[in-house]
C-alpha cells in the first residue's frame, strides 16, 4: 500500500508546464502546537485544476482527537471537545483525505507544519506523506512578497492582503486552504513572467 500511494502522489515527469498537473491546496488545525503530543483535529482541501480551483467537490473533516484541544488553540480556531464528539477517528479520515487527494500535488502554506502533523497518521494507515510540495510561503519570499530579513514565515491572511485577495475563513482549514489556493495562483503568475516556460520541477525548486 504504501508503495501504491507513494506513487499516486508523485509523477515521473516535472518537466512539463504546471497547468498539465492537479493540485490540492491543504490546511489543518490542531489541539496545540507540539508535533510530538498534539493532533489534527480537523483537514481542509481545495482542488486546483488547469490553473483555476473549484468551490465544489472539495473535501473537509473535522476529526475526533484523544486529548481535548488547549486553550490557546480554541482561541485560535474555535473547535472546542465538545465540537469534536460527533466527528470521525483520524484513522478514517486521513483514508479518505489520501483517496481524494489521488494524484495532485499539494500545496501548502508553511508546509513544515502539514507535514510534521499530518505524517505520523499517514504512516499509521500506511501512507507517506508525500516529498514533493509546493509551499506559498516560499514562493512568497521567490517573488517578493515576504519581509528577507524576518526569520518568520510571512502570514497567509498578509500574503492575501498584500497581493489584493480575499482572505476565507482564517482559521478554518476549508477557508484556509481555499486561500493558499488563491494566494498560489497570484504567487504563481507573478513567476511565470519571469520564466520563458514555468515547470512543475521548477515551482518545486522554489519551495525547498
Amino acid at each position: 500500500m504504501v508503495d501504491s500511494v507513494a506513487m499516486k502522489w508523485s509523477k515521473p515527469d516535472l518537466n512539463q508546464h504546471w497547468r498539465s498537473y492537479g493540485f490540492c491546496s491543504v490546511d489543518i488545525e490542531t489541539t496545540g502546537l507540539e508535533f510530538q503530543k498534539d493532533e489534527v483535529i480537523s483537514v481542509g482541501a481545495i482542488n486546483i485544476t488547469d490553473g483555476r480551483f473549484s468551490s465544489v467537490g472539495n473535501f473537509y473533516e473535522e476529526i475526533s482527537p484523544v486529548n481535548k484541544p488547549s486553550i490557546s488553540s480554541i482561541q485560535v480556531h474555535g473547535l472546542r471537545g465538545v465540537d469534536l464528539e460527533s466527528a470521525r477517528p483520524v484513522d478514517q479520515v486521513m483514508s479518505e483525505f489520501v483517496t481524494h487527494i489521488g494524484n495532485r500535488f499539494l500545496v501548502t502554506h508553511a508546509g513544515w507544519v502539514e507535514r510534521g502533523f499530518l505524517s505520523a497518521p499517514l504512516k499509521k494507515q500506511g501512507y507517506k506523506f508525500p516529498k514533493n510540495i509546493i509551499d506559498t510561503a516560499a514562493l512568497a519570499r521567490f517573488s517578493g512578497y515576504a519581509d528577507e530579513s524576518s526569520d518568520h514565515e510571512p502570514s497567509l491572511e498578509f500574503l492575501a492582503r498584500k497581493l489584493n485577495l480575499p482572505v476565507y475563513a482564517p482559521h478554518h482549514a476549508l477557508g484556509d486552504a481555499m486561500t493558499t489556493a488563491v494566494v498560489f495562483l497570484a504567487l504563481v503568475s507573478e513567476i511565470e513572467k519571469t520564466q520563458e516556460v514555468l515547470t512543475l520541477k521548477k515551482l518545486l525548486e522554489l519551495s525547498q
